[in-house]
């Protein structure tokens, strides 16, 4: 009989299945992102950052970087590096991951 292995629920690249992120490191699933519905997590894995540019989101002005699969580099979200209105600071040091580009594992 096959042994169930079960682990923590957590989010992977839609692309090559590279874990991202953990179920337990999201903080709001009413986040909107360059192509539909994101979630924002408080910390991620496997990933590799850009460059830092400033942007106007639907919150006001940010400094952003995307955020990339470590492995095939497929752009997943991006990194809130700085939020510039007080009231989105809890932003900072954040990660966005659209949905269209991450899948559930051990759901």
């Amino acid at each position: 009989m096959a042994q169930l292995i079960i682990g923590p629920r957590l989010y992977s690249c839609c692309n090559c299945r590279n874990h991202v992120s953990l179920h337990d490191d999201v903080i709001s699933n009413s986040f909107q992102g360059r192509y539909g519905r994101a979630l924002l997590f408080s910390h991620a894995m496997n990933i590799v950052a850009g460059p830092k540019q400033d942007k106007h989101l639907l919150t006001g002005l940010h400094t952003v970087c995307d955020v990339y699969c470590s492995d095939c580099l497929q752009v997943l979200g991006w990194k809130y590096e700085r939020a510039y209105q007080q009231n989105q600071k809890y932003k900072e040091g954040k990660f966005v991951f659209e949905n269209s580009k991450i899948v559930k594992e051990n759901w």
